[in-house]
């Protein structure tokens, strides 16, 4: 009996000790504590969805000890902070994460422009890719998918970036959103809205081909985006894309099943896997009367390209453009270039040279680039022309009787409305008449629709996705680790549910779950892991202390919190 005492103290003692290192569950020594962490979003009123969503991650990532605030910004506020600032944001003003989307535009049904531009280290300076991201693997993967003609290996390349991305995210991606659009009955031929994959009704070919039935006669359209400026050569957001689509052509436009086709080029002609020439269709015009000349085709692909870091990816594959007649250009790759119909003929808007080569030399004196410049006339020579854009207010374009793809509708006026339900009031009014743009709960949208025969809802999964994008000059988001570790961490099927009221899917992805040949559904196994989000952070050298996240041992953050 004696021999069991010290027995019974040793499994007192060992109790003991397991119920202290229970409070700490890595027994290592720890580095500095992880900070406050901010996350930027939309405000409630613009973006309710995104919004909610935002105060959902911060409570999810409260599993992985970190402390996480929200900072609501209006939208110019973070496009400013977020995007346009590359400053190496060591101070406390620069944004850790912030809440962003991908729109649907008809050229991202090819996903050269995603896979590449938003990822690529090239294009981070100035580009899309504001996070900064750099991996030498997914650079390769990118640029490869670009010169691959062969479509089965370049969707391997496509397939083998997606996978890149997952295991070491600049972006945690959370949903391709399902759009909910609207018109009314009484006022257009229902059967005249055009569906376009992964777009819905809001497309280029709706604003031409909605027909009215009765005295009515304007397309009356609304958003919640303040807008930032009105150029061919820059994309502010999504409600800038629609008014840019209708003003300016482009040599092919993106047909409603997805596919290049020819447009203000009446033809092309592919010499070699390098060399393609097109022909100019007859008796363009310029909205001020001017003719549409070879010359402004060289112009716009050539010295504009230079001056707008927008475009400059999609036409860094030119080598040179070549008048070969009244008519016809010839434009000459670098190397061969898959998406190059897609991603580039149907992406970029043809520009009068006879206006903005001025203004293009002026700037590049200035050493300064197009993307802020707002002249105050906008000419371009598409099937509406610019009337005027009253800031906050509206835009007001009207049909180009003239163009050989005349609008339907006499006028299409965009009203900018930041609220979600004052601008459900105005559609059941009959104030708007085309419900383009709703961030709302569906059950709201079908009630008025119920309550108001006349409004007939249109629905989509879009290519669009919305996602959250990393700062990686700052820590501790510079470390793949601990962006694994978030992206593991983050409950998709319930952001789904819960923000986007179940009008949305789930994703891991930049390319959408509608793209069904190019989007990597791997990528989706295994997305939301808790316990692994953990392992991957404990692996990395990260340990708890007192249920706060620290960095390994010997780190130090030299990052000030965010005020």
């Amino acid at each position: 009996m004696t021999a069991q005492k010290p027995l019974k103290s040793l499994l007192a003692l060992g109790a003991g000790i397991l119920a202290l290192t229970s409070l700490q569950p890595d027994a290592r020594a720890a580095g500095d504590r992880v900070r406050s962490i901010e996350l930027t979003a939309d405000n409630k009123a613009a973006n309710p969805n995104a919004n909610q969503a935002a105060y959902l991650l911060a409570d999810m990532w409260k599993k992985l000890g970190l402390d996480v605030k929200v900072k609501e910004l209006p939208y110019k506020q973070k496009l400013d902070t977020v995007y346009f600032d590359r400053s190496t944001c060591e101070g406390a003003a620069c944004f850790d994460m912030a809440m962003w989307s991908i729109v649907g535009r008809p050229e991202r049904s090819d996903p050269d422009e995603v896979i590449y531009n938003l990822f690529h280290s090239s294009t981070g300076a100035k580009g899309y890719n504001y996070p900064g991201y750099a991996n030498p693997d997914y650079d390769k993967a990118a640029a490869g998918q670009q010169v691959e003609t062969d479509q089965a290996k370049r969707q391997a390349l496509v397939h083998k970036a997606q996978e890149i991305q997952a295991n070491d995210p600049s972006y945690i991606f959370f949903v391709n959103p399902i759009v909910n659009y609207a018109i009314r009955k009484d006022v257009f031929d229902e059967k005249t809205a055009v569906e376009q994959s992964g777009l819905g009704i809001m497309n280029f070919w709706t604003h031409t081909r909605l027909t009215p039935i009765g005295a009515k006669k304007d397309i009356v359209l609304n958003t919640s985006d303040n807008l930032l400026n009105l150029v061919p050569m820059a994309i502010g957001g999504a409600a800038a894309s629609w008014i840019t689509d209708l003003v300016w052509d482009r040599m092919m436009r993106i047909n409603p099943k997805g596919l290049p086709e020819p447009w203000a080029a009446e033809s092309y002609k592919w010499v070699d896997d390098k060399t393609i020439d097109l022909t100019l269709r007859t008796g363009m015009k310029w909205h001020d009367g001017k003719p549409v000349t070879v010359d402004d085709v060289v112009f716009t692909f050539g010295e504009v390209g230079a001056m707008a870091p927008m475009y400059a990816p999609f036409l860094t594959v030119i080598d040179k453009v070549e008048k070969t007649g009244d008519r016809t250009v010839r434009m000459t790759l670098k190397t061969p270039s898959a998406p190059f119909l897609t991603s580039t003929l149907a992406k970029v808007n043809l520009t009068p040279a006879h206006i903005w080569r001025p203004i293009v030399a002026d700037l590049k004196a200035k050493g300064q680039t197009l993307d802020s410049y707002q002249p105050e006339e906008l000419i371009g020579s598409g099937p509406y022309k610019f009337v005027h854009w009253r800031r906050n207010a509206e835009v007001l374009l009207t049909a180009n009787k003239d163009h050989w793809a005349a609008p339907k509708a006499e006028r299409w006026i965009l009203r900018i409305v930041p609220n979600m339900e004052a601008t459900l009031g105005m559609l059941k009014q009959g104030e708007i008449n085309f419900l383009s743009e709703y961030r709302g709960d569906y059950e709201t949208l079908t009630q008025v629709a119920k309550e108001t025969p006349s409004i007939a809802i249109k629905s989509g999964v879009t290519i669009g996705v919305e996602y959250m994008g990393f700062n990686l000059k700052r820590m501790p988001m510079k470390d793949q680790a601990f962006r694994r570790a978030l992206s593991l961490a983050t409950d998709r099927a319930m952001l789904a549910a819960e923000a986007w009221k179940e009008q949305a899917v789930p994703t891991n992805s930049i390319v959408s779950t509608v793209l069904d040949f190019w989007h990597n559904a791997n990528v989706e196994k295994g997305m939301y892991d808790l316990d692994k989000a953990k392992q991957v952070l404990t692996a990395a050298g990260y340990s708890w202390v007192n249920g706060r996240l620290h960095y390994p041992d010997g780190v130090k953050d030299t990052v000030m919190a965010p005020k």
